[in-house]
């Protein structure tokens, strides 16, 4: 297919078949995976490209609650989500010294409300490779393209082209990034739109970060190995360095495993130091030298037996630890044309608030609903209306999780203004975190084409234009005979 800017084409629906616009998905991360299941329940054609040859179950855990809730249902996965993660109903802050200097309670509140009685669904902390493992098993694996580098994509009227390093080529209506931090298919983009000087400055420059993590999962491990393992409810437990600039956590899970993640936060000078690590991608590689320097840092078990980040170590296979930077930037430009992006490949959250695969699934539900919706055969231009909705709607909430994450990364990290979050925190009135939580959790999204998931919290979610977005009816083609009456 010659791919050509300039051409367009009269659209005579009634002498066209039935067609609906054909997705090209890269990046079959978390946010590449939902929009898959999404639209695999729909009759829209998609395939999903992925550049790594093998998924690889690396991360740490990830939290979820009510906003995330009515999509699982819709999916008909929210019983086998629940059955994989553990309920969380707070976060221990403890000092180096194994000492517990506050608990932050969020699900509950001194008037009784709870929320699953507010927001309709409970928060849970879950292992990333559980539920990376749930989301690709809704989708088909004839639909999933592993080892498919981006070389190149090209758009236009009639349609979009990508090619990929083995030397194949595949045609579509629409192309998705969702693939990452260092996106190919935004670089595409954005070489695209400097060379028509239609770029923002600001997206031209590189990806700002401020923190370094290390992450790992630990074998199942026993109650006499961890005490807290046995505990039914998730123990979330976050350790602030004292004279060091780390902060480091840990997540207990259903699976008697034990997520931890170690974050190192950087300043201008340190900053200079990683900058040669620009690789966003999950990696054991990097990991060792990282290893070596936190190895001796405490660790909050539960009992008396006095671990550290080491032991952590020895209980996590090597190739299950990983370093991963920690960008932080909301991009202006998320689409032109055919193209659109989503989740990280548009706005990168430090992962301190826990909203980067929660915003990612956000963007999944409302772009499939807005995809779901284009007239049969749409041209460019109604592509374009459609993403323009897509990111007019996601951008407000974008923002507020962008702002929220930098929030708890810097009340995470040993600085002054640190300090003053976490009093704030622990100080707050019950009636200002009840507020707060009734905002953090409005957005809840549903499919727009699904059956409806019931939701009955007490505090009634935002408004979603989308929903209200309408799978649309073929025209009656002119070459097909008018349907008989009896």
């Amino acid at each position: 297919m010659e791919i050509n800017p300039a051409v367009t084409f009269k659209h005579e629906r009634k002498v066209m078949f039935a067609k609906r616009p054909k997705v090209l998905i890269i990046g079959a991360g978390l946010g590449g995976l939902t929009l898959g299941a999404i639209l695999q329940k729909s009759d829209i054609p998609y395939e999903i490209f992925e550049r790594a040859p093998e998924v690889k179950p690396l991360g740490s855990a990830m939290a979820f609650g009510a906003s995330t809730a009515p999509m699982f249902k819709q999916l008909g996965i929210y019983d086998e989500f629940v059955a994989l993660a553990k309920f969380n109903d707070s976060i221990q802050f403890c000092n180096e010294k194994r000492q517990t200097e506050y608990k932050m309670e969020f699900p509950s509140f001194p008037d009784g409300s709870f929320s699953s009685k507010m927001f309709g669904a409970d928060g849970f902390i879950v292992a990333r490779p559980m539920l990376y493992d749930l989301m690709l098993r809704q989708v088909p694996t004839d639909r999933i393209h592993m080892g498919k580098k981006v070389l190149s994509t090209k758009q236009g009227g009639n349609g979009v082209l990508l090619r990929c390093s083995d030397g194949t080529e595949y045609e579509g209506d629409i192309l998705v990034g969702a693939d990452g931090a260092y996106s190919a298919v935004r670089q595409s983009l954005y070489a695209e739109l400097k060379k028509a000087n239609r770029l923002p400055a600001s997206d031209g420059l590189p990806l700002p970060f401020s923190t370094v993590c290390l992450v790992g999962q630990t074998r199942p491990l026993t109650a006499e190995e961890f005490p807290d393992i046995a505990k039914e409810k998730c123990q979330f437990i976050n350790t602030l360095g004292g004279d060091r600039p780390y902060s480091w956590s840990t997540f207990t899970t259903s699976q008697a495993t034990l997520c931890w993640a170690v974050v190192l936060y950087l300043d201008k000078e340190s900053s200079k130091i990683h900058d040669s690590f620009r690789n966003s991608e999950w990696g054991p590689e990097a990991a060792s030298a990282m290893c070596e320097q936190v190895k001796d840092f405490p660790v909050v078990s539960g009992g008396n037996k006095k671990l550290t980040i080491q032991d952590l170590i020895n209980w996590t296979p090597k190739e299950l630890i990983s370093k991963v930077m920690l960008e932080e930037k909301v991009f202006e430009t998320w689409y032109d044309c055919r193209t659109v992006l989503l989740g990280d490949a548009c706005h990168k959250f430090n992962p301190a608030g826990g909203a980067g695969a929660v915003n990612a699934m956000h963007d999944a539900v409302t772009l499939g609903n807005y995809i779901n919706a284009l007239p049969h055969h749409p041209t460019a231009e109604e592509i374009a209306e459609a993403f323009k909705a897509y990111h007019e709607e996601r951008i407000p909430w974008v923002q507020e999780a962008f702002d929220t994450s930098k929030i708890f990364r810097i009340m995470a990290s040993k600085t002054i203004v640190g300090k003053i979050i976490r009093f704030c925190a622990k100080y707050m009135p019950a009636s200002m975190q009840k507020k707060s939580a009734i905002r953090f959790n409005a957005n809840r999204p549903q499919i727009a084409f699904l059956p409806k998931a019931e939701d009955k919290g007490s505090e009634r979610p935002a408004p979603q234009p989308s929903l209200s977005a309408k799978t649309p009816v073929a025209e009656q083609s002119a070459a097909s005979p008018p349907a008989q009456t009896i």
